[in-house]
């Protein structure tokens, strides 16, 4: 079998692995990332399965985190999903947990705003409104520089999953950041 994934389908899915609200704001905040950038790169037609492998990315990472995608295969292939899903979720593993390298341009990007979207959540808190609506880049960057900020988030993935987009540091945060807005009022 290799069956497609409804977005309820993925939502159920996600829950029946996710409890923790933190991971399920994160998966929503990572669909709403991938659905901005599948329309901006000219992926539109493919803006669900965008959205999907961003809300699916982490299915194991509550459960099962010194397997971290590694795990989320195994449970994967058990429901006979899609192999370009498989692959997708878990190549943000790359170099981390798992040998699987990003190479469709949707891997990429996941790969680079997977730890952004939570260093740039991180910087949003500390504002007085709590919102991505009023963070500037220049905010971003000044708290990236601070190794102790959201030291949880790899520097080094981000501007490797940059490098692999050829897409400069400050365009990569710009964009994300751009994205984060669109769908803050969505997640809360």
């Amino acid at each position: 079998m290799n069956k497609e994934l409804s977005r309820d389908d993925a939502w159920k899915l996600l829950n029946d692995y996710n409890q923790e609200p933190f991971h399920i704001k994160h998966a929503l905040t990572v669909e709403g990332v991938m659905r901005y950038f599948s329309e901006k790169l000219g992926y539109a037609e493919d803006v669900d399965f965008w959205g999907i492998v961003g809300l699916l990315h982490d299915l194991d990472f509550e459960q099962f985190p010194e397997q971290h995608c590694i795990k989320q295969q195994e449970i994967m292939r058990e429901l006979g999903l899609e192999e370009r899903l498989i692959h997708a979720a878990a190549s943000h593993g790359y170099a981390l947990t798992v040998d699987i390298k990003p190479e469709h341009q949707m891997e990429k990007v996941l790969y680079a705003v997977d730890e952004l979207t939570g260093l740039i959540g991180a910087a949003a808190l500390l504002r007085p409104s709590k919102s991505v609506s009023d963070l500037e880049l220049k905010s971003v960057k000044k708290k990236y520089k601070s190794a102790n900020f959201a030291a949880g988030c790899s520097r080094e993935v981000i501007e490797r999953g940059a490098g692999m987009l050829e897409w400069t540091l400050d365009y990569l945060i710009e964009q994300t950041i751009l994205a984060m807005r669109q769908i803050e009022d969505k997640i809360h």
